[in-house]
């Protein structure tokens, strides 16, 4: 290495330094990873409080010990083995990028960056809420302590990936270590079935899976973040070693204390995650059985959990966009690398301010349009997994040690099909506003990459017969076909939705939309599914369009350069 800018390839010649090959490398070992891994999945049971009067207590727990199984293992499983054959920093990006081509990684990339910015302010707000419970905050107060909050954390991932682990362990054993009082105590006490009643009567059985399986899949998301900091692991196997390592403590954080509980305090219906109004939770366990200190000692920890879920965040979130700009998708200060501590300083801290801003809004609001996001990663994964085990076969990663999903080809299409119908089966049951507020999100990452890719030209500004632009539209060739697609996929789901919602929620939805938000778009149940059926209409006939004169402008010069390339 002559500089800071350049290193030395194999054949002795000077080439310019990737923004990810200056950031530092860390020492993170095993139970690092794990426990880094366990606060941007968990952090605790916090969230499974609202399952329960929701389904009612036995399928609850029901769903507790299925999805672990049929959601947890094929995530992590499916990220362990893209992250053990591609360990590169931006994870989930480059991953579906090598796959599926620049435009859908840079959908994919945006998603996870977009979803992580937005959820990320939304832990501010679960901390001010919880701090509110020890002393009632004006909410200039509760300003004043998310900023506080947004400072303390920064500065930690400031000072690198090694402070932000230590951070995270301490914080994961405190979350543990106060879970497995609340198991302990409620066991200990049992006076109640925690498995009855098994549903809520009051909604039936639809009704009442509906409203749990898209907490618990929200309780499972996140296993593929760590990924986005893989160049800056010494030994980036690690982190498949950890989603392995980490999976059956998440699980067992969450099933354990929420059937402990359950047996000790019952209440089912009763139970949330806000206090008082005789509302129940895992506190409570310990309150009634230890004392009111114990409660306290818990609410800390509740804290603490959020904290933790932050502190990381900003880490994954932080890396999103670092990698897209540099392949020059995005604005080139993100990949901007501090010098002294070899972090991506910018990005920290453009995400700070962006947090600053948005912290301000409530909860709710701000992960509207960010579960259906994750759902549409989690089934780009599927496809990328498929994908990248026909251009790099099994044998050989097995002669190089990498993990591979076992079982053959019926364990692959297991891990890869069945999460692929969850994520179809809850993007249709997780609220009609959040089903249409995800489409906002979805053409502002069109409109941006289009925006993007004109300005700084993508990979094709590093190497443009490898990545070869269309001299008409100065998009990538194949982009017309691809842009297409988008739109024809976004018309498809969006029809599909106005179908399927009014069978599903065409019972109470016109009530209970007007009922809970009394006015504008999202209070006319009736109006949103106009507007998914006639813009879904709209867009499956543009896209149709869009994707034939694709063909028939770019097909020929694709085929072209894909058998000059020898592909």
């Amino acid at each position: 290495m002559d500089d800071n800018n350049t290193i030395t390839d194999n054949s002795g010649n000077e080439v310019k330094k990737t923004a990810a090959e200056s950031l530092k490398k860390s020492h993170i070992s095993l139970s690092g990873s794990v426990f880094m891994i366990f606060c941007l999945v968990a952090a605790g049971a916090f969230g499974i409080e609202e399952m329960i009067p929701a389904s009612g207590p036995g399928l609850t727990l029901i769903l507790l010990l299925v999805f672990p199984f049929i959601w947890a293992l094929p995530l992590s499983g499916m990220v362990a083995e893209l992250g053990s054959l591609l360990p590169s920093e931006g994870g989930v990006y480059v991953w579906c990028r090598d796959a599926l081509g620049e435009f859908w990684g840079w959908q994919v990339g945006y998603w996870s960056g977009a979803g992580t910015w937005l959820q990320q302010a939304s832990y501010c707000a679960l901390v001010a809420g919880y701090i509110s419970k020890f002393a009632p905050l004006t909410p200039a107060e509760q300003y004043i302590v998310k900023i506080a909050m947004i400072i303390i954390f920064t500065v930690i991932n400031l000072l690198g990936l090694e402070e932000v682990s230590a951070i995270d362990t301490i914080f994961s054993i405190l979350v543990i270590v106060a879970f497995a009082a609340v198991t302990v105590v409620g066991f200990c006490n049992w006076h109640y079935d925690p498995f009855v009643p098994f549903i809520n009567d009051s909604d039936g059985v639809v009704q009442s899976l509906g409203g749990s399986i898209s907490i618990v899949i929200w309780m499972y998301c996140g296993y593929e973040c760590l990924s986005n900091t893989a160049e800056e692991f010494e030994n980036p196997q690690i982190i498949p070693k950890g989603l392995m390592v980490s999976q059956p403590i998440i699980a067992a954080s969450y099933f354990l204390p929420t059937m402990a509980a359950l047996a000790s305090v019952g209440q089912w219906s009763k139970w949330s995650t806000e206090s008082g109004g005789g509302h129940v939770g895992y506190m409570d366990v310990l309150i009634q059985n230890l004392g009111t200190w114990a409660g306290i000692a818990f609410l800390v920890v509740a804290i603490i959990a959020n904290c933790s879920i932050f502190n990381s965040y900003i880490t994954s979130g932080s890396r999103a966009f670092f990698v897209m700009a540099d392949d020059h998708l995005f604005p080139p200060a993100l990949c901007k690398v501090s010098k002294k501590r070899g972090v991506p300083a910018l990005a920290i801290i453009l995400m700070a301010c962006f947090t600053i801003v948005l912290c301000q809004f409530s909860f709710t609001t701000l992960i509207m349009a960010t579960t259906p996001l994750q759902l549409y990663i989690y089934m780009a994964l599927s496809v990328t997994v498929l994908k990248l085990r026909k251009d790099y076969p099994v044998e050989e990663r097995k002669k190089q040690g990498l993990y591979v999903i076992p079982g053959g080809k019926a364990g692959l299409y297991l891990m890869t099909i069945i999460p692929f119908i969850i994520c179809i089966l809850a993007l249709y049951v997780n609220g009609t506003e959040y089903f249409l507020s995800g489409f906002v999100l979805l053409a502002i990452g069109l409109i941006l990459y289009v925006i993007f890719k004109l300005i700084y030209k993508g990979r094709a500004a590093d190497d443009s017969e490898k990545y070869p632009l269309n001299k008409k539209t100065k998009l990538t060739l194949g982009d017309t076909i691809n842009i297409g697609v988008f739109v024809l996929l976004s018309g498809i789901v969006s029809f599909v939705g106005s179908v399927l919602l009014k069978l599903y929620e065409g019972g109470y939805g016109p009530e209970y939309y007007l009922s809970e938000y009394g006015h504008g778009l999202f209070s006319n149940f009736d109006l949103m599914l106009k507007f998914l059926q006639w813009g879904g209409i709209i867009m499956i006939i543009v896209g149709l369009a869009v994707w034939y004169i694709g063909r028939k402008t770019e097909g020929p010069q694709l085929k072209e350069h894909a058998l000059r390339n020898g592909k």
